[in-house]
């Protein structure tokens, strides 16, 4: 049996990740594909401590939630390798498509705002780069309003003058990072239908092995 494939679908908040990887998982399926959905932070013991975190601290400033930017870093590095574990890599021998919600790329872009990007991906080296990256970019304005019409809580992370740096991470990432797998970049302002659309165009060829997705 082949290995699996893992992609991942990456953007700020609001950029709509969560709602693509669900379209994009059920769509393979219906053509036949053997694929899974996950997503970071994972169900798994790290994974919550962090979603509970991420909710607890958006309430004061970064500096004084507790726990600094460099534990933090930590927590997402210990959650991926668990996630790897005991999820994704089962998955991945058994010949699967995995589609996960976030991935290394979200450490690189959020921790590397507060901490040194070299030290942040050292405490990743474990972690394997995915098959093919789609990081769904929008202006960071756009995704904040999102975030705020959804609801009136706000996690860590969601400030917009954050979020514009980290649009940029993002952005910089995906041309300058010397990377296994391909990385694509997605328009993300257009109907949740003609994005849904593009990627499992993208995903597919590259699937069937047709060239560069």
């Amino acid at each position: 049996m082949s290995k699996g494939k893992l992609i991942v679908l990456e953007g700020i908040d609001g950029s709509g990740t969560t709602t693509q990887a669900k379209i994009l998982c059920q769509s393979l399926v219906r053509k036949n594909y053997k694929a899974e959905l996950t997503a970071e932070p994972s169900e798994g013991p790290v994974g919550k401590l962090i979603r509970n975190y991420l909710r607890s601290g958006a309430k004061s400033k970064f500096a004084d939630t507790g726990l600094g930017a460099h534990a933090l870093a930590l927590l997402f590095a210990a959650d991926r390798l668990d996630h790897l574990s005991n999820q994704i890599n089962p998955w991945l021998n058994q010949g699967k498509v995995v589609i996960s919600d976030r991935y290394l790329f979200s450490s690189l872009a959020y921790q590397a705002l507060e901490c040194d990007l070299e030290w942040v991906e050292n405490i990743n080296c474990q972690a394997p780069h995915p098959d093919l990256t789609l990081v769904l970019d929008l202006p960071a304005e756009v995704g904040f309003k999102r975030v705020s019409q959804r609801s009136a809580s706000r996690e860590l992370f969601e400030k917009l003058e954050l979020q514009k740096k980290v649009r940029d991470n993002y952005l910089k990432f995906a041309q300058d990072l010397n990377l296994q797998g391909p990385v694509l970049v997605i328009g993300a302002e257009r109907p949740i239908d003609q994005i849904a659309a593009e990627i499992l165009g993208r995903v597919i060829d590259f699937l069937e092995g047709s060239g560069n997705p």
